[in-house]
């Protein structure tokens, strides 16, 4: 982790996390935070040979216990196994980091029916899967609980060639607020993180496929000009997932260095050169003079 760890060591000591898309990537990243902070974490997704080496790599760098069980959360049996596990052996359960996704762009035209439910499947269907699963555990043993999701910042602008995704993290995001508003009195809260590009190599790839990558300068378009650090992600889940959030619910917090402030109908003028400046208010200046004569 680049960032430095913003909370207390024993920030989370003695809760129970589990985390989705946890072997790899933006999770695996979370969960190493988590276990700094004293968290218990269970790691899954759908491949145990990944999983199992990175419960071993992340147990050593901090001294923390991790399970990982494998799971399609596209499977409800499976995430009631994945929590069922992780009761068994921690005792409890206490938050939950929807963060598996899937994600490939494409002229939605060209995809096939089965290409964008894959997609929603995963993104949509295993984050209300795996939601509805720990609310109705919490809910039945009158026990708190904590579910931070993954979201983008086009679950609410939209966007093209992504749009199963976009449908889906839209989804998702309107549940989140709807189960806030419903589950509060249960003292379940429900919020959301909506990032930029944080690079991973895995997703990444997908996204960015050469020829593409070439052409495009994703830093470009954001006003702080870099992409994110994954201690950055890190340190604002770890605060919504922690108790020092306590009052806030429904919320989606966008980490994305300003880049969808740029989609601003005038943004573009950041590439207009000083001397271009120059000339267009001596330009301006010369067309107010005019019409104040005529």
């Amino acid at each position: 982790m680049n960032a430095t760890g913003m909370l207390r060591d024993d920030a989370l000591k003695g809760k129970t996390i589990i985390v989705t898309g946890g072997g790899t990537g933006l999770g695996k990243s979370i969960s190493r935070y988590l276990l700094q902070l004293g968290a218990n974490v269970t790691i899954c997704s759908r491949r145990q040979a990944v999983l199992d080496a990175t419960a071993t790599e992340l147990m050593e760098e901090t001294n923390g216990q991790v399970l990982a069980v494998a799971c399609d959360v596209r499977n409800p049996l499976e995430i009631e196994h994945v929590i069922a596990q992780t009761l068994e052996r921690f005792g409890q359960l206490n938050g939950l980091l929807n963060n598996s996704a899937g994600n490939f762009i494409s002229p939605t035209e060209r995809l096939s029916y089965k290409a964008f439910d894959t997609i929603v499947d995963i993104v949509l269907r295993g984050t209300y899967y795996f939601t509805l699963a720990a609310g109705k555990y919490w809910i039945e043993n009158k026990i708190p609980g904590t579910v931070l999701n993954i979201s983008t910042t086009y679950a609410t602008t939209g966007s093209g060639y992504v749009v199963p995704s976009a449908v889906a993290k839209g989804g998702a995001l309107i549940m989140t607020k709807s189960l806030a508003a419903e589950w509060g009195k249960y003292g379940i809260r429900l919020n959301a993180i909506a990032p930029g590009p944080f690079p991973t190599k895995g997703a990444w790839d997908r996204l960015f496929p050469e020829p593409l990558a070439s052409m495009m300068d994703p830093t470009s378009r954001i006003p702080l000009h870099r992409v994110g650090e994954h201690g950055e992600l890190a340190n604002l889940a770890a605060f919504l997932l922690s108790d020092y959030s306590s009052y806030i619910t429904g919320e989606s917090i966008t980490i994305d260095g300003g880049e969808v402030l740029m989609a601003g109908e005038f943004s573009h003028l950041e590439n207009v050169t000083t001397d271009q400046w120059d000339t267009i208010g001596q330009t301006i200046r010369l067309a107010n003079s005019a019409s104040k004569k005529e």
